[in-house]
């Protein structure tokens, strides 16, 4: 229990340090390395072809990123399947076939890393290099300015600093906030993370697989290396997830000291929670970020906990012949407790990767799991976490002006028909793509290729999709997934549950942006109270139970009720 308080504490430390380097970049004029960044971001401005000084409104925006994903998505899609021919690839690693390399394309495309091959078998050292680590650095970064254009619509539009006023529907230019996102925050703290990890014993090598012999003396067996640690680096830190080999951080070569594993779980959370505590000074209202952070906190604390517990209870297959904490499916080097911290915060995170065995966790445990993939807003990826938090904040506004008999309005702005309407789509959407392509997919059951019956081979079903739609990426595996129902499905969960959920925000940022703010007096709904932060978490926890209860009772708690009954 003293690594996970330690963990948690420093996490939240280096959160609100680093987030005020977050202000800086993006508060225009307030970054003190400005002169010296920008000799390397305008030959990058002139690269793509940009006028940087020219804000854009949440069309424009919204464009330039889908533009620019799906670009580097046919690039790499292409990278996969011809990946036999090209160079960098010392194991003679043969090509995907295109189902697989469309689903790898999209997954990496849209920042959930979720997996159907097996990394170190079926992708050659280019594709790991070229097209997976390029596209876990592009993606979170476009998450991250996603987040900082939403804010500034909040708060009336984009500011040049020194200007008397915002530019009302504008919300910032993309592809700035993309270089400085790259720039200025992820490579630097990869290449840091990235050192640390070779310096633990994580692999940095463009050399073929190693021939080792085993303490069996049989014949030799080839171990996969390459540059792991760089993608391990930016696979945590940009809630990417996707690792070098199947087993993920689970293996030594990923993971191979309690440091780097407490420096990984660190990582998973440090940009989000740094996000967090940006929001309110990029609001200019500081005061927001006390209610963003708590709310965060306390439900993050609660899956937490509850996830440790569970994992902490004997597993029921074996609890007639040794008791204790479940150790199935974890690594003895790391625990139940280690164990079950990164799996609860990797799927509070957009982030995925694993350093145990999911479908081994007690039903409790994979429930937790479930739960934060539902929310998809405790602390959620790199900015796009931030954006579902707003989401659950405007609904709660709503509900909040109905209860009280006045029209809802945030920052003096009033929430219209359209925003309504947007942010109905946004709570509906989740629970129609998650439980129809379930429903859908269990009806036939030589679609699913579950490996368990009953309970538990409905949780897996579920899991998978909710896992894309909440651009996770983890699973519980134990499914045949690489088929083209499995990749093709998958890939129209991935695409809605990234690019709706950003439109729309976008959208509703841009509109708010437009109107002209009404004096705030005594009678406005003020959101920086206990009361409204207990509203927000009800509100959350209401629309979680409301859309998922049924899939949870069908899956991990009856699993749970029906191992209890049989003790």
């Amino acid at each position: 229990m003293t690594e996970l308080l330690l963990v948690l504490v420093t996490t939240a430390i280096g959160g609100a340090l680093l987030s005020r380097h977050l202000v800086a970049v993006f508060d225009e004029g307030r970054f003190r390395a400005d002169a010296l960044h920008r000799r390397v971001e305008a030959p990058l401005y002139r690269l793509l072809g940009v006028a940087p000084r020219v804000p854009m409104d949440w069309r424009g925006y919204f464009g330039a990123l889908l533009l620019f994903n799906l670009l580097l998505g046919a690039l790499a899609w292409l990278v996969f399947m011809t990946q036999a021919w090209l160079p960098l690839n010392p194991d003679r690693v043969p090509n995907l076939s295109w189902d697989l390399a469309l689903h790898t394309a999209v997954s990496f495309m849209t920042n959930t890393n979720q997996q159907h091959y097996s990394g170190q078998a079926q992708l050659s050292h280019l594709s790991q290099t070229f097209a997976i680590v390029t596209l876990q650095f592009v993606t979170p970064a476009s998450g991250m300015a996603v987040a900082v254009a939403m804010l500034r619509g909040l708060r009336g539009g984009f500011q040049w600093v020194g200007a008397p006023a915002p530019q009302p529907g504008r919300l910032g230019h993309f592809h700035v906030d993309l270089v400085r996102s790259l720039t200025r925050v992820f490579l630097p703290l990869a290449l840091l993370l990235s050192l640390v990890l070779v310096w633990q014993g994580v692999p940095a090598t463009y050399a073929p697989a190693t021939q080792v012999t085993t303490l069996e003396a049989a014949a030799p067996q080839a171990i996969p290396l390459g540059p792991v640690a760089p993608m391990v680096a930016i696979k945590q830190l940009g809630t990417n997830g996707g690792g070098w080999y199947g087993p993920n951080s689970a293996t030594p070569l990923e993971n191979p000291t309690p440091l780097s594993n407490a420096l990984q779980t660190m990582a998973i959370l440090l940009l989000p929670v740094a996000m967090a505590f940006a929001a309110g000074p990029l609001l200019r209202r500081p005061r927001v970020t006390a209610l963003i952070v708590g709310v965060m906190v306390l439900t993050s604390a609660g899956l937490v906990a509850l996830g440790v517990l569970a994992e902490l209870q004997p597993n029921a297959a074996v609890v007639a012949y040794a008791d204790g904490p479940n150790m199935e499916g974890k690594e003895q080097r790391f625990g139940a407790v280690a164990s079950a911290l990164w799996g609860t915060l990797t799927t509070q995170t957009s982030n995925g990767s694993v350093n145990a065995m999911h479908d081994s966790f007690n039903p409790l445990g994979g429930m937790t799991a479930l739960v934060g993939m539902f929310v998809n807003a405790v602390w959620g990826g790199v900015g796009v976490g931030l954006i579902g938090f707003v989401v659950y904040l405007l609904v709660t506004v709503f509900l909040a002006g109905l209860m009280v008999g006045r029209t809802p309005e945030l920052f003096g702005r009033k929430l219209d028909l359209p925003t309504i309407q947007g942010l109905a789509v946004l709570v509906v959407l989740p629970p129609a793509v998650i439980l129809v392509l379930s429903a859908i997919t269990l009806w036939h059951p030589a679609l699913a290729g579950t490996s368990n019956p009953g309970f538990h081979g409905i949780a897996q079903v579920v899991y998978e999709y909710a896992s894309a739609f909440a651009n996770n990426g983890s699973g519980f595996e134990g499914l045949g997934d690489n088929t083209p129902w499995w990749n093709l499905s998958c890939v129209l969960a991935l695409l809605l549950g990234r690019y709706v959920p950003i439109a729309i925000p976008l959208y509703i940022a841009g509109r708010l942006s437009a109107q002209r703010a009404a004096p705030e007096t005594a009678a406005s709904l003020r959101i920086d109270t206990p009361l409204f932060a207990a509203t927000l978490i009800g509100v959350i926890a209401l629309l979680t139970l409301l859309t998922f209860l049924p899939a949870l009772m069908l899956g991990p708690i009856g699993e749970a009720l029906a191992l209890a009954a049989a003790r």
